[in-house]
């Protein structure tokens, strides 16, 4: 069975895995279940551009099957591999683009393995495999058009940004440096191999701007979610809760190698889901 038939079969199975599933299983089901798929999808194109054992030229074209699996669903034709976010796509009247953009961001990795680009790659890459999925989420969410584009493109940047923050030994081992070319040079590192930026002593210092762009998005999207917008917003408000208080972790503690890796705990997690369920 392919890894879009499994996880079309068994959505809440694949997406327990999800660090946002106790934030998924607070919707209700028509909209839980698209979530599902649209996780279930980002799953599988993220698992094509990570495939460190395939050519890049067999993966690019497993991206490009997906574009065209896209295109026919949209078109009202055979969706193939699509079927695992048909009936989202319908529900929740879901833009074809967004998904396009998800598979223009794995693309980037399976092009090259990016190693400190410009900061301005880094926002597209940012844009294109958080916030876009922040812009199909916040549709099933049910949120109002313009606060639902301003918190996917905030939360989204602060969730990759954190992410890539935690990664950074993990990223470099399969050759790959997110942190942007400026941070690193400003810090006096230079760009040699990943192993050894990630191993230089001024990685702390290199990622603080990152941190407070990071910051920056998580009060931007805070702030939308305190306005109350109309919508299913459990998941988002556990997302910002979690993530932002993960980045604090991670500040006390430093990225100075040698690094260990931060984690939100599963108490901690069913805490702050008791806690927005009271206060939402």
């Amino acid at each position: 069975m392919s890894d879009a038939a499994a996880i079309a079969t068994a959505p809440a199975t694949q997406a327990a895995g999800s660090s946002f599933y106790a934030g998924m299983r607070m919707l209700p089901k028509a909209e839980r279940e698209a979530m599902y798929a649209i996780y279930g999808f980002c799953r599988v194109v993220d698992d094509i551009a990570d495939d460190q054992g395939g050519e890049r030229e067999g993966r690019a074209a497993a991206l490009d099957g997906w574009r065209r699996d896209l295109d026919s669903l949209y078109a009202g034709g055979d969706p193939g591999q699509a079927i695992l976010v048909a009936e989202a796509a319908r529900r929740f009247d879901l833009d074809r683009a967004d998904f396009e953009a998800v598979i223009d961001g794995m693309a980037m990795d399976v092009t090259h393995d990016i190693r400190w680009p410009a900061m301005a790659e880094l926002d597209l890459y940012c844009d294109r495999v958080a916030s876009a999925v922040g812009r199909l989420s916040v549709r099933v969410f049910g949120m109002p058009h313009e606060p639902g584009l301003e918190l996917a493109h905030h939360l989204g940047r602060a969730l990759q940004l954190t992410n890539i923050l935690r990664d950074i030994d993990e990223d470099a081992e399969i050759g790959r440096v997110y942190l942007p070319a400026e941070a690193l040079t400003g810090a006096g590192i230079a760009l040699t191999t990943p192993i050894e930026v990630a191993a230089d002593p001024r990685i702390d210092q290199a990622v603080r701007p990152l941190v407070a762009r990071a910051h920056e998005h998580y009060r931007a999207a805070d702030a939308i979610l305190a306005a109350r917008p109309a919508g299913h917003l459990i998941a988002p408000r556990l997302m910002e809760a979690v993530y932002s208080k993960l980045l604090k972790r991670m500040e006390v503690v430093g990225w100075a190698p040698p690094r260990r890796r931060v984690r939100v705990s599963k108490p901690a997690l069913l805490w702050t889901v008791a806690r927005l369920l009271v206060t939402r």
